[in-house]
């Protein structure tokens, strides 16, 4: 009997263990498979294109080029490659408000014909139309080729304009930049906070007040992200403006803050228990060879440890990279590359909790979030495989 249960029992681990293994490699592929049909997309808004003169000799446009010319930085041809002629950016609503005025009022009929006369006549023009208005039977209207979403405009772009027209900009380094910069600073922080906690409760404290302190460290890990992120946003930035005299006080130094408080019980029950772990008959012998306690703690206890403590160090990275809601509630969500830590970031998870949801499904939106999904898979699984060859290199150090 007692057989049979065990068979039954190693059978229904192995399927369990089976089906989550292939549950987890479908949820990646999937991952990857929408953030690879990204770069599919054309650099112009679906369902539009952008006319000229037919004299005009520019052939396409960086998806960089059409943000600058829609925005009025760059107003002549001549720096695009063209004639040396002044640039002139029509839209549709442009072209009916002229023709609305100038002849029918409000009982004008949009027609691609009067589209196709506006853009023949206006040698500068480019024009940002519906594909339904193109003037295709006009032979002095030309549409620009459109191209495909470069790579290397993504993961080198320094401007992420999601809603931008008539060319969205995805770049990734204002993200991934501040992704970085509060993760960083964040453990810089928690780190000598962590490791001297640890050091305390396993070595100095006593038996009673271990067995207080190390519960309390180990619930602040229950505590949800968002209450977290609440006491930041009502304690934390209010002081941070005060103290530091800054226009707002959501910064990345806010951010790094609470990645500090969220990832230190990570950090020191992780090393709390490497440091626990070393053999009693090392100690004994440092403080047998005349060391001090101190003396022990700091010259072999800690190099014994070595290995764990990088561990607690690297988790603690991977929790602060990870974090979402916290971060999106107090570090202001500037899409733009930090040059301090008292300027507002938006990090890689805040920017896909804020946006998917406002992301048509299967659009170019959605398919940069699950983008820029990829590549915190990429960072977190990075973090683990070397939380976890660091911890088998554990008596290597001895």
């Amino acid at each position: 009997m007692n057989r049979t249960a065990e068979k039954l029992a190693e059978s229904l681990l192995t399927v369990s263990g089976t089906t989550t293994g292939i549950v987890i490699l479908l949820i990646v592929f999937f991952l990857f498979k929408e953030g690879a049909g990204f770069f599919h997309h054309n650099d112009v808004e679906a369902g539009y294109a952008l006319c000229v003169n037919g004299e005009n000799a520019v052939k396409n446009l960086s998806s960089g080029q059409i943000k600058d010319i829609f925005d009025y930085e760059t107003g002549n041809w001549k720096e695009v490659g063209g004639a040396d002629e002044e640039i002139v950016p029509f839209r549709v609503s442009d072209i009916i408000n002229m023709y609305q005025e100038a002849e029918l009022g409000e009982n004008y009929v949009l027609l691609p014909e009067k589209i196709g006369e506006t853009i023949a006549k206006t040698r500068g023009i480019i024009a940002f139309i519906p594909v339904q208005y193109l003037p295709e039977s006009n032979p002095e209207v030309r549409v620009l080729e459109s191209k495909r979403l470069n790579p290397s405009d993504f993961f080198m772009g320094k401007d992420w304009m999601p809603t931008a027209t008539p060319a969205p900009q995805f770049g990734l380094l204002p993200l991934l930049a501040g992704t970085l910069w509060v993760s960083l600073f964040a453990i810089i922080i928690a780190l000598p906070l962590g490791l001297g906690v640890a050091i305390y409760l396993a070595e100095l404290a006593g038996e009673r007040t271990r067995n207080l302190l190390k519960p309390a460290i180990e619930l602040l890990a229950g505590i949800p992200s968002v209450v977290y992120g609440f006491f930041g946003l009502v304690v934390l930035v209010p002081f941070i403006q005060k103290i530091f005299d800054l226009p707002v006080g959501e910064t990345a130094f806010a951010g790094s803050l609470i990645l500090a408080i969220m990832a230190l019980p990570t950090i020191i029950t992780v090393a709390e228990d490497s440091i626990r772990n070393t053999p009693q008959s090392i100690r004994e012998a440092s403080l047998g060879l005349g060391a001090s306690h101190w003396q022990t703690i700091c010259r072999v206890i800690i190099p014994y440890s070595a290995s764990g403590i990088s561990a607690a160090i690297v988790l603690g990275i991977g929790r602060a990279v990870g974090e979402t809601m916290a971060v999106l509630m107090v570090t202001g969500n500037a899409a733009v590359i930090p040059h301090t830590l008292f300027e507002p970031v938006r990090t890689i998870p805040a920017t896909i909790a804020a946006e998917l949801g406002e992301a048509p499904a299967g659009g170019i939106h959605s398919g940069a979030l699950f983008v820029l999904g990829c590549i915190l898979f990429i960072i977190t699984a990075a973090v683990s495989v070397g939380a976890e060859l660091i911890s088998k290199n554990k008596y290597k150090n001895i």
